[in-house]
């Protein structure tokens, strides 16, 4: 199921995927450079968030300060804010977001296959580095996740996430060099394809995959669909893995976030529920089966579970002491504390902040530096949207967390 490079050399599928992958743009180092000004008054920690537009008041609707998250326009001669945490606008379906060792962002467009940089003050540049080509986004597949490898500096290796016409894979290359299978024949579907990717502290690389629209899936050993994986870098099972495949944990529905406790073993997943599931938070272990579709004896039950009126997790992230959880319907960013504990981190009452301020939000990543950076989702077509969709966030939370008072 996995593929390695030297038994995909020649294959028809990694063929087009990489004959059609070009570059686009300039690769050349981005002009930022960090200075002792950088956290100054109006990007630093506690700054506040202003809204991208100003909503004008209309007849009939909503007045001045309605959030820029739920839509609208300026009037004529109306002021435009800049604001200082929108650090990329008009962007096309962002998803994938990995940081580079220079305090830029790599962010992958899902529906083009688009990749570009960006950088983390509002206003500068963000070219196109590379394109990922042979892509299919139906089913919410397409270019789902990027993240470095973990000798990046040296290698300048790039993973992605993607879906093709015949599966969900990984697959890695560089700026300017082919596109190599990594991991493919993962169950594709009509829904159900969003995937996630993780390098853990133990260098190998964490699969999360989707049922692919067929619940079932998720419990069968034999397959791929609603797992998370762990493979080494070029793809193949690590030893020590159960049954000494490639499956770590099994019982997923979709895993829409992959975040490590910084300094420990443990991976944690954020899962959308349904009806009768919420929306959970889980700590992954080897060989636990997370109740999807049917519980049932020895299932590992989540350490949280995300409030009612803040469903459908986009991603997650671990940065200064809590885990942070975008909330897709609920329009915030949430925060709670991580408890330590004998065997697996417990997590307290989730707070949020930025309600409402930008809309959707899916993809949250921590940076070195203390910052968080997020990607909107308003022309998924569940949402109104502002003409600078979608767009990319830097935000430093303020003391870690807490209700919003924005």
């Amino acid at each position: 199921m996995h593929s390695g490079r030297a038994l995909l050399i020649g294959a028809a599928a990694v063929a087009a995927l990489t004959s059609c992958s070009d570059v686009a743009g300039s690769s050349a180092p981005p002009t930022w450079q960090p200075s002792p000004s950088f956290g100054a008054a109006g990007d630093g920690p506690g700054a506040q968030v202003s809204p991208i537009i100003p909503v004008p008041s209309r007849p009939g609707g909503p007045g001045p300060g309605v959030p820029a998250g739920r839509g609208g326009t300026p009037s004529q001669g109306a002021h435009v804010h800049i604001d200082p945490n929108v650090v990329a606008k008009h962007l096309t379906s962002p998803v994938g977001l990995a940081m580079l060792p220079d305090g830029t962002a790599l962010v992958g467009e899902r529906t083009t296959g688009r990749i570009v940089r960006v950088q983390p003050r509002p206003g500068r540049p963000v070219p196109t580095v590379r394109v990922l080509h042979g892509l299919d986004s139906s089913g919410d597949g397409g270019l789902l996740d990027l993240a470095l490898s973990p000798t990046y500096v040296e290698d300048g290796l790039i993973y992605a996430y993607v879906t093709t016409r015949t599966d969900n894979r990984v697959v890695d290359f560089t700026l300017t060099g082919p596109v190599t299978p990594v991991f493919t024949d993962i169950p594709k579907g009509r829904t159900g394809n969003t995937g996630r990717i993780l390098f853990g502290q133990d260098g190998n690389l964490y699969i999360g995959t989707g049922d692919a629209g067929r619940p079932t899936l998720a419990a069968r050993a034999n397959s791929l669909a609603g797992k998370v994986l762990r493979v080494d870098p070029i793809g193949d099972p690590v030893p020590g893995n159960p049954g000494r495949s490639a499956l770590w944990t099994s019982g997923h529905r979709v895993v829409d976030g992959l975040c490590l406790v910084p300094q420990t073993p443990w991976l944690v997943d954020v899962e959308a529920g349904t009806a009768r599931i919420p929306d959970e938070v889980n700590v992954l272990g080897r060989g636990n089966y997370y109740g999807w579709p049917v519980p049932r004896a020895g299932a590992t039950p989540p350490i949280a579970r995300l409030p009612e009126a803040d469903t459908s997790p986009g991603g997650c992230a671990l940065q200064g002491g809590r885990l942070w959880v975008t909330s897709l319907n609920g329009e915030a960013l949430l925060s709670a504390a991580l408890e330590p504990g004998a065997r697996t981190p417990g997590a307290g009452s989730f707070s949020s902040v930025l309600e409402h301020r930008y809309g959707r939000l899916r993809t949250v990543v921590a940076a070195p530096d203390g910052a968080l950076w997020l990607t909107t989702s308003n022309r998924d077509g569940h949402n109104q949207r502002v003409p600078a969709d979608e767009r990319v966030i830097r935000y430093l939370p303020a003391g870690g967390g807490g209700h919003s008072t924005l």
